[in-house]
């Protein structure tokens, strides 16, 4: 389950926000950090933080894959019938409207 974020973190968000919400240039006009260096110095953190998350996904078991492999494979073939039996049904319905139509 994923956490909440703090209020501080949720504040400095909105502020953000609402800082690129001012002026419509705001995010364009805003000056660029970095470049190849600082991204170098930030890769240790980048690093730790997908580490993180990654911790944080919950892989189904054998099991829940293979039930939901066969409940898709149900429902597959029971979408195949209704369509069969919903084509067969116009089909015939047309084709007896056109005989009838044509004498």
């Amino acid at each position: 389950m994923a956490r909440k974020p703090s209020p501080q973190a949720i504040r400095e968000r909105a502020a953000k926000t609402a800082a690129a919400m001012a002026t419509p240039g705001a995010a364009a006009a805003a000056p660029k950090k970095g470049g190849l260096i600082e991204g170098l110095r930030n890769l240790p953190r980048f690093a730790a933080e997908v580490r993180a998350e990654a911790r944080k996904i919950t892989w189904t078991s054998r099991k829940e894959t293979w039930i939901t492999s066969v409940m898709v494979a149900i429902m597959v073939v029971l979408a195949a019938i209704f369509f069969f039996v919903v084509n067969w049904v116009l089909n015939t319905a047309i084709t007896w409207l056109l005989k009838l139509a044509t004498g």
